[in-house]
């Protein structure tokens, strides 16, 4: 979460403060997926495409357009994103369901051919991506959200390594958050209902 999302969200009895109570997306996503452990590579690929196309905005804007870029990139099948070109970058652009950011459009399909070189090169994503958190979630106890950090020694490692293997739009804080919202940390605040629910999920 990005210090202005920080600022200007509004706390909310039994929620962390920073989804509201009026945007019925917002509560769903946070009740329903948000700190909720993620093991399968395919869908943290997308999430960490997502939270690229982020960088600058606000999640929520990310959150409404979800299922028309979904449709745009093929459900997130680093298989058909890997082989895009000329034609389906185009097509991306004109788009008005999704952030028409040609750089953003160019990291995710390069992300996801190094996602399938990693596939064939016997690495597991979401095995790599866990390592950075020795396979568990980090469970805080923040009592209010702004308590949480924007990034953390986790998140720089992270961002680091996979700039190194070539993935775009990752740095340190968009890391933090893609962590945050696959459960790779629990950064629910301890008087929200899902800081103890989410401590027993596995997606596996």
């Amino acid at each position: 979460m990005t210090e202005s999302e920080k600022a200007s969200a509004d706390k909310s009895d039994g929620r962390c403060g920073w989804c509201g109570t009026t945007d019925p997306l917002y509560i769903a996503y946070h009740d329903e997926e948000w700190g909720v452990p993620e093991h399968d590579p395919r869908a943290l690929w997308e999430k960490l495409v997502l939270d690229g196309f982020q960088a600058g905005l606000a999640w929520i804007t990310i959150l409404r357009k979800r299922e028309g870029m979904r449709d745009a990139f093929d459900g997130f099948d680093p298989e058909i994103v890997a082989r895009y070109g000329e034609a389906d970058r185009a097509r991306l652009l004109a788009d008005p369901r999704i952030i028409r950011s040609g750089a953003k459009i160019d990291a995710a399909i390069n992300g996801a051919r190094i996602w399938l070189e990693m596939r064939d090169d016997g690495e597991d994503f979401s095995a790599w991506l866990w390592s950075f958190v020795d396979g568990k979630p980090l469970v805080n106890q923040w009592t209010d959200f702004r308590e949480a950090p924007t990034q953390t020694p986790e998140s720089v490692a992270t961002a680091k390594a996979l700039k190194a293997r070539g993935f775009k739009f990752c740095g340190p804080v968009i890391t933090y958050a893609f962590m945050q919202a696959v459960g790779m940390v629990n950064d629910h605040q301890t008087t929200c209902f899902r800081h103890g629910e989410v401590r027993g999920t596995d997606a596996r």
